[in-house]
């Protein structure tokens, strides 16, 4: 009997391809070793170095964990965590900490409320209301307040990319971020809510446009670094090489930096090596 043609839902993705684009586990045997690891290193950089704990805002998530460089006035690199917009929290986010103090950085872990405590708008206007905290407390905390930079893996990315790009109440003020690294995101919130977890998603119309960065890269006024791994899914690939893509074609300064033989999850475990080329382009970058 000759099998009936799937019927595409997205793209050419039928259902369940596209559901298992969207589900990185099911690419990476190695994934659960390396959230494992997140909180680990996080808590051995909470041991190590020296944290101040602060908060931008009255929720229980709206908090940050700084730990600061040696010298003042040294750069401010913020990090955003991914977890599908609905895991992970500081505590799990602070494992690049050690690398970017030893390098002469101040680094900030940027915690905000998940779904579906909240929706993925209010998620990108607390990640707004973080950097823009972050920035106008940059003289008594002692970074430099013209070199904050913004790195952002999964989620992560995709929030560090709406919030330099939506028009909320929070927008940030164009010079507010010196510079962005978006690693393994996702930039256009159609291909995820067609999937398996546009369940819990639960966006509307309007919210996929307003909040798909992708559609609003003119809005983009500091560089943007643009990272994916080599064994990440089909649609993860797609998303950051169009993102960049659509960068370039705009006028903004961007640079595609592809991580070889790295699934999503180590690519994130990147940024805690100093060796590594993604922790040299933010380097260079910052």
């Amino acid at each position: 009997m000759t099998e009936l043609p799937t019927k595409a839902v997205f793209l050419d993705y039928d259902q369940a391809r596209l559901d298992l684009n969207y589900n990185q586990g099911a690419w990476a045997a190695n994934a659960d070793e390396i959230i494992a690891w997140y909180r680990e290193a996080s808590l051995a950089a909470h041991r190590n170095l020296t944290c101040r704990p602060l908060a931008y805002g009255e929720g229980p998530a709206e908090r940050i964990d700084l730990f600061p460089a040696a010298s003042k006035r040294a750069p401010l690199v913020i990090y955003v965590h991914g977890g599908a917009w609905r895991m992970l929290d500081r505590m799990d986010s602070a494992f690049a900490a050690e690398a970017f103090v030893a390098a002469g950085m101040n680094f900030a872990v940027l915690d905000f409320a998940s779904i579906p405590a909240v929706r993925l708008p209010e998620m990108v206007m607390q990640v707004q209301r973080g950097i823009g905290w972050l920035a106008q407390h940059a003289s008594e905390l002692g970074y430099n307040p013209e070199r904050l930079f913004v790195i952002g893996h999964s989620s992560g990315a995709h929030l560090v990319a709406a919030a330099l790009t939506a028009e909320t109440p929070h927008r940030i003020a164009p010079g507010m971020v010196a510079g962005a690294l978006c690693a393994s995101g996702a930039y256009d919130l159609e291909g995820p809510m067609l999937s398996a977890r546009g369940r819990y998603l639960g966006l509307t119309a309007a919210e996929i446009a307003a909040f798909s960065p992708i559609r609003h890269v003119e809005a983009l006024t500091c560089p943007v670094l643009v990272a994916y791994g080599e064994a990440e899914t089909d649609e993860y690939r797609r998303h950051a090489t169009t993102f960049h893509a659509s960068l370039e074609k705009a006028g903004k300064a961007t640079q595609l930096l592809r991580a070889e033989g790295q699934n999503h999850f180590e690519v994130s475990r990147m940024l805690a090596a100093q060796d590594s080329p993604i922790f040299d382009a933010v380097m260079k970058a910052v």
